[in-house]
């Protein structure tokens, strides 16, 4: 198993996004990168520093680093700072974590790809993780809890593998 984080805006979207593919094994809601203590969602909400993040455990014998990346940057704008749809502020920065270094290469290779199809340098930003916050038990899931609250990422999305 592996794990990857990600930051592509509001958390409970990307979360949804991300489930319904085969490989991933386990998603949750966080917050990341930000200062050595846990927040909470109105502290993030108030530029606490961390960003709305995915934690997703997947198999990579059943879906790769760069296939999960190329399904990332499908519901990410990723020229835009600090915003993704109507959601703005830093914790809504697009930003893709990781704790084990042997990600980098396929991490750098999707980047760079995409990079080239922008034909700028994307706003991205790629670390390695300082901390990881869950966010409260309200967060996760929160779309399938609650199938009309607001996302960025068209409902089409969410039904990719149908």
């Amino acid at each position: 198993m592996k794990t990857i984080y990600l930051a592509g805006g509001c958390f409970w979207g990307v979360q949804r996004y991300f489930d319904q593919f085969d490989g991933v094994r386990e998603t949750e809601v966080g917050y990341a990168n930000g200062p050595d203590r846990a927040p909470s969602y109105q502290e993030v909400c108030k530029n606490s520093g961390h960003a709305e993040t995915v934690k997703i455990v997947y198999d990579e014998d059943r879906i790769g680093t760069e296939a999960l990346l190329d399904f990332y940057f499908n519901v990410i704008d990723p020229l835009s700072v600090n915003r993704q749809g109507h959601d703005e502020g830093i914790q809504y920065r697009t930003g893709i974590f990781y704790d084990d270094e042997t990600l980098l290469p396929a991490i750098r290779t999707v980047c760079a790809r995409e990079e080239e199809k922008a034909g700028q340098k994307l706003a991205v930003v790629i670390e390695p993780l300082k901390n990881f916050y869950s966010a409260e038990e309200y967060h996760q899931k929160y779309l399938e809890k609650n199938p009309g609250g607001y996302c960025h990422i068209p409902d089409s999305y969410f039904h990719l593998n149908e």
